[in-house]
């Protein structure tokens, strides 16, 4: 499952490799790491063809990536780190592109960890709850910029005590590069002994100038054995217009096969005009042969008028 552990997939992102990357130098204390993976993958549906219905209902999304991963000890009592991580994306379609997904570096302490570039928000550590297909989902409770994963310009905090993990960060920027676009946000959680785990979070910043944007998150996970659930609440401002979404999620695992679920929905205000953006189920199968190789296939089940439903199918390898 994507998000099993959820002790935040945002803390094994910053310290720890893909469980089939290769070190590639260990010496003088400095680990370094590098992964990634194979992934042809193609989606069918009427919503490919566009506006004009001139292009094809199938469409390939094959990708590749590559992790780069490097850890140091500062001092000799073990008490002071560094780290860094290069991770991009490699689209093979015929806009093929190369894309920067992680670029950052930082320092691991005793009391948490600090880090700054091309990171994700302190919110995936509660929106990652409800992120866990290959193929769909995890695009509802996004309302505003601040909230996403791989933001620029982005400092992180992290820090896990006991049972309690907090993140909290500063996007000097955001992505899409307008003036005045900064924000702030906290995130944490509790992790019951039973398999439970809670978390709150807040983002508030500007989408651009005179265009304020917050964001609250509640979150819900339970694990138990081989079956997840999860859920994730959202309400916000952007400028003049309301939002509020919500994710559900869960999955079963069957030894090497795993079903998983989600629904998602999102809805806006303005001008007492209300407007439903996201909804819609999704159904995905995956088959894990080893560490190494999975196969999946996923349906979208669109409630929305006007849209289609999507199949999509993908195999992938990690190394």
């Amino acid at each position: 499952m994507k998000n099993a552990a959820v002790v935040a997939t945002i803390f094994t992102c910053l310290f720890t490799g893909t469980t089939t990357a290769a070190t590639i130098y260990d010496n003088n204390n400095t680990n370094i790491e590098l992964g990634g993976r194979a992934e042809p993958r193609f989606n069918l549906s009427k919503e490919n063809k566009g506006d004009n219905n001139e292009s094809n209902e199938f469409k390939d999304k094959s990708r590749a990536r590559l992790v780069l991963k490097g850890r140091s000890l500062i001092n000799d009592n073990e008490q002071l780190f560094a780290f860094g991580k290069y991770e991009v994306e490699i689209s093979d379609n015929k806009n093929s592109t190369i894309n920067t997904r992680y670029l950052y570096a930082g320092l691991d302490t005793a009391v948490g960890a600090i880090s700054y570039g091309k990171q994700d928000s302190a919110q995936v550590l509660l929106t990652d709850y409800t992120d866990i297909l290959s193929t769909f989902g995890g695009n509802a409770v996004d309302l505003v910029d601040g909230n996403k994963d791989k933001r620029e310009n982005n400092l992180l905090y992290v820090g896990e005590f006991n049972n309690i993990a907090v993140a909290t960060n500063y996007i000097a920027e955001n992505n899409n590069n307008l003036k005045d676009s900064d924000s702030y946000g906290i995130a944490a959680q509790y992790q019951f002994p039973f398999g439970l785990n809670i978390g709150a979070g807040y983002v508030n910043g500007n989408d651009g100038a005179n265009i304020d944007a917050r964001q609250f998150n509640l979150a819900m996970s339970y694990q138990f054995n081989d079956i997840y659930t999860a859920a994730t609440y959202a309400n916000g401002k952007h400028g003049d217009t309301t939002l509020s979404s919500y994710e559900l999620a869960a999955a079963y695992i069957f030894d090497q096969f795993t079903a998983r679920g989600v629904y998602n929905f999102q809805q806006s205000e303005q001008n007492n005009t209300t407007t439903d953006n996201v909804n819609y189920f999704a159904l995905e199968g995956m088959y894990k042969f080893n560490k190494s190789l999975r196969t999946y296939i996923g349906y979208k089940f669109q409630q929305l008028d006007k849209k289609d439903d999507e199949l999509q199918v993908g195999i992938r390898y990690d190394f």
